[in-house]
């Protein structure tokens, strides 16, 4: 099992929530199942499941030009060029993004039927096109279900 890039996580809540990352070196939606489940005696485990489903090459440029949008405004925040009021793009950026967003409506969902199922791991990666501001470049590796007890024993 190799990393393979994220290539987007507009969802982040205690680390990736869905976003768009390859899976067999495909560009794939992925969503967590994040969930707590109860087992027994009131004791409660994290169930962290992703469900991938591919994304088209229409898409996936798309949701890429809105997630350099974003990138671009992020390091700007964080060098202080701009306030969180700009959110989530640079001002002269605005317009685009607005266009962008129209036309990704509806398409970034994950159908269940047409998904798989996976655990992950993530972990930085380098990349040379990064500011060295904000979100750090992820990678990830998608194990199977069967072989998360495996991976989390290693």
């Amino acid at each position: 099992m190799t990393f393979e890039i994220v290539h987007t996580v507009p969802d982040w809540y205690d680390g990736p929530r869905g976003g768009i990352a390859n899976y067999n070196s495909i560009p794939h939606l992925f969503q967590s199942e994040f969930r707590d489940i109860e087992v027994q005696d009131g004791e409660y485990f994290e169930a962290d499941t992703f469900l991938l489903m591919p994304i088209d090459d229409e898409t996936f440029s798309l949701a890429k030009e809105d997630w350099d949008i974003w990138r671009r405004y992020e390091t700007a925040f964080y060098k202080k060029e701009v306030t969180s009021e700009h959110h989530p793009s640079l001002p002269q950026e605005r317009n685009r993004h607005l266009e962008l967003e129209a036309e990704l409506e509806g398409k970034l969902h994950i159908e269940p039927a047409r998904a798989v199922r996976k655990k992950a791991e993530f972990r930085a990666r380098e990349d040379p096109s990064w500011s060295g501001y904000g979100w750090h470049p992820l990678e990830v590796r998608w194990i199977d279900l069967d072989d998360s007890e495996e991976a989390n024993s290693s």
